[in-house]
């Protein structure tokens, strides 16, 4: 993957993940606060717990930080798949948001 490509599908990632906050207040009480800051977007909770994703241009990653550790991610095979066989990022992000905010919250494309 080059940078540009790089730069592109994680614009994207953000966007998606700034627009589910966005419908996730709309149709729930979820009441998730969403900050974006360059390449990182951090997610406040009701309890004040906080998700934080973040770009690594260098390494062509997407890092999530929440209450239950760090994970890192590369854009293989057309989703950002954990590096280390964990999963997809959707996927961990809406289980780490469901368990920080005490309700099902899920995120998508």
């Amino acid at each position: 993957m080059t940078d540009l490509e790089f730069q592109d599908r994680a614009e994207q990632l953000l966007q998606a993940v700034e627009r589910c906050c966005d419908r996730i207040n709309d149709d729930t009480d979820a009441d998730v606060d969403n900050q974006r800051v360059g390449g990182m977007v951090t997610l406040t909770f009701a309890n004040r717990s906080q998700i934080v994703v973040n770009t690594q241009p260098p390494l062509h990653e997407i890092w999530l930080a929440a209450k239950s550790g760090g994970y890192h991610y590369r854009f293989t095979d057309g989703a950002w798949q954990d590096t280390k066989g964990q999963g997809e990022f959707l996927e961990r992000l809406s289980q780490e948001a469901s368990r920080q905010s005490g309700q099902p919250l899920r995120f998508t494309l």
